[in-house]
């Protein structure tokens, strides 16, 4: 370690070069027919060196590990914090995460009021602007107030006002929807309760076949 960085830069280089070195005589030993000295030789030069991660052929060796910005290099990253689960990530999960605390601050109502004015004075305005641009083309607006609660006297019972009236001094009811009468529910409960015990009894072959008579004769 006392050697100082250059110098101790210069060795490391020199033994890695050796290495490279005695690793081509190793193969070339191994080509001719000799013994795989890669593969049972003692390791007694290089068992000391540290390869860094990612760099993988040069190693460094003794004081070599601890020279400036090569000590960073083989620092582990620390790991990464675990993640949470489901239920950990669910604790912190309130109202507020949602949103529905947002107007408990007193600020963003204020806001939401002053652009909501913003956007009826817009709306005035344009509307104010078309109708002044259809004056001037002469086009008369013809305002005309319709009550829709109004009921004309004289409305035929084909457009669903029908009356009833009672005795002397009762109040008049008007419907403005058709009234089924009494006949046309009874009616409406048979064929109910006849379809309802042909789906019960009936198979579904014959349903089917009573679907197809049916519509073979256009009903």
């Amino acid at each position: 370690a006392g050697l100082g960085e250059f110098r101790i830069r210069d060795l490391n280089d020199e033994i890695n070069k050796l290495l490279r070195e005695k690793g081509h005589w190793e193969f070339r030993i191994k080509e001719l027919g000799g013994p795989d000295y890669a593969r049972i030789g003692p390791k007694m030069l290089d068992h000391e060196g540290k390869e860094v991660p990612g760099n993988r052929g040069y190693k460094y060796f003794g004081a070599a590990k601890d020279l400036p910005g090569v000590r960073e290099l083989f620092e582990k990253e620390p790991l990464p914090p675990p993640r949470k689960t489901r239920a950990e990530l669910m604790k912190s999960i309130d109202a507020e995460y949602y949103g529905y605390r947002d107007e408990d601050d007193g600020i963003l109502e204020p806001l939401e009021q002053e652009y909501e004015k913003k956007v009826i004075a817009e709306a005035v305005e344009k509307w104010k602007m078309e109708r002044e641009a259809r004056l001037a083309r002469g086009e008369e607006e013809e305002e005309e107030e319709v009550n829709i609660y109004a009921v004309n006297d004289d409305e035929s019972d084909e457009e669903g006002g029908r009356e009833k009236e009672g005795e002397e001094g009762q109040q008049k009811f008007i419907a403005h929807v058709p009234v089924p009468s009494q006949q046309e529910i009874e009616e409406a409960l048979v064929r109910r309760k006849k379809m309802e015990l042909l789906q019960k009894y009936a198979s579904e072959t014959l349903m089917a076949q009573s679907e197809e008579a049916k519509t073979l004769l256009g009903l």
